[in-house]
């Protein structure tokens, strides 16, 4: 059901693969309540995923851009603005990747090559995204911009690797970007932490299954589904949070302020 809570308004979109993303879910409802969009993802991502049928769904334009490089960026944001006729009023950021992850290195034994990678491209690419978008002055006045984070950027889960440090990086950026640009024009910057969610990125990470029935286990309310994920994030862009600004948001059925449930406590008693 649509609330039109974003009528009027228009976002960017980072990091939609395909109908298992977070960002798809962003997308297909920042549009259902009434935004206007332009998707863009890394060139080998608009080859890999089935991002243009998402445009089709969404009936917007899809922007090819490498977050790390500065002038993918600057090109974004500027077709982004002469397509919109004006300044974005919104800006999801759902990029993630570790290369160690990918190639199976434990925490232990990291290459440091691999680790620089996936922190460009997983949270040093927020950096230069608000950069540019703050040298261009390209969004609105009280407009909101948002990435997606994990709670392993506090706590330690062993086989989420250099990903943590990957997530503690980018929410020190939303700190304290989050203060320059509200100084500057009144735009939110937070992150949001959520549940363990079963995308292409998360369930690459060694005994996701587990960990996901683990949380799910320990969470009052379960996990959060990317769908809910894509309603939470439809608040934020929307004005009925113009002084949230500078936090992590934790949006994971109440696992991250749990000690420990009453239904884990049974399964291991029984096994006991």
């Amino acid at each position: 059901m649509s609330n039109n809570l974003l009528k009027g308004k228009k976002g960017i979109i980072f990091g939609a693969l395909d109908n298992k993303s977070i960002a798809w879910q962003v997308a297909l409802e920042a549009v259902n309540n009434g935004a206007e969009i332009i998707l863009t993802n890394a060139p080998i991502a608009l080859r890999m995923g089935s991002i243009h049928d998402l445009a089709k769904k969404c009936n917007c334009q899809l922007i090819s851009a490498d977050a790390t490089l500065v002038k993918d960026l600057e090109n974004l944001f500027n077709q982004a603005m002469r397509i919109f006729n004006g300044k974005i009023d919104f800006v999801l950021h759902s990029i993630g990747m570790s290369v160690n992850v990918r190639k199976k290195r434990p925490y232990t034994d990291l290459n440091y090559d691999f680790l620089m990678k996936g922190l460009d491209v997983s949270a040093i690419s927020f950096h230069k995204m608000l950069q540019v978008a703050y040298q261009l002055d390209a969004i609105s006045n009280y407009g909101s911009i948002i990435a997606l984070s994990y709670i392993a950027a506090q706590r330690t889960f062993p086989d989420y690797n250099d990903m943590a440090e990957n997530k503690a990086y980018l929410e020190s950026v939303a700190r304290s970007f989050g203060y320059h640009y509200g100084k500057h024009s009144n735009v939110r910057v937070n992150t949001i932490s959520q549940s363990p969610t079963m995308t292409t990125a998360g369930s690459g990470v060694t005994g996701f299954d587990a960990f996901f029935d683990y949380a799910n286990k320990i969470s009052p309310l379960g996990n959060a589904s990317s769908e809910d994920c894509a309603k939470y994030c439809v608040t934020l862009f929307s004005d009925y949070t113009k002084a949230v600004t500078m936090q992590n948001l934790f949006h994971d059925g109440g696992f991250s302020k749990t000690g420990v449930s009453q239904e884990l406590i049974d399964l291991i008693s029984i096994k006991k």
